[in-house]
């Protein structure tokens, strides 16, 4: 089996894995890295995003072959103390019910409000639209991604 040596929330992660293993299998099952949820399998619904050099990235579908020399950034590794400023919105807008797809759904945040400061509604919509949740959770995940947008200007 080859091995891989991966660049995973500021460290160097060294694993042995077949080629075409999902970034997602790794993750969970080697690495125990399991806040990055399996939903779909088929990159649809967005409960496996993490961030690939900073783009938001359904990890289901990457095989861990083409993955040398990207930096990988889970929901583990968003922050180091729960505090970034899309997680605290989340937490202070109450935005899961079950939770199940929330990493996801913080991961695409975060993405977005990298590359977009001040988004308007339709924007929000746009980026978020990718990500499904079971709970019909979204007028809260749109309110929680404005106000994110506001503790990150």
């Amino acid at each position: 089996m080859p091995n891989y040596k991966l660049h995973i929330n500021g460290k160097v992660r060294a694993v042995s894995a077949d080629a075409d293993t999902p970034l997602l299998w790794v993750l969970r099952d080697e690495l125990n890295l399991v806040g990055t949820k399996f939903g779909c399998g088929i990159a649809q619904c967005g409960a496996c995003t993490v961030h690939i050099d900073g783009v938001a990235t359904r990890s289901c579908q990457m095989q861990v072959s083409i993955l040398d020399d990207v930096k990988i950034t889970t929901i583990e590794g968003l922050s180091d103390d729960g505090k970034h400023p899309v997680q605290e919105a989340w937490k202070e807008i109450d935005v899961p019910q079950c939770g199940y797809c929330q990493a996801g759904q913080i991961m695409t945040a975060s993405a977005f409000l990298s590359e977009n400061k001040n988004p308007s509604e339709e924007e929000i919509r746009e980026a978020m639209h990718g990500n499904i949740c079971r709970c019909a959770s979204y007028n809260r995940i749109e309110k929680a991604v404005k106000v994110a947008a506001e503790k990150m200007s």
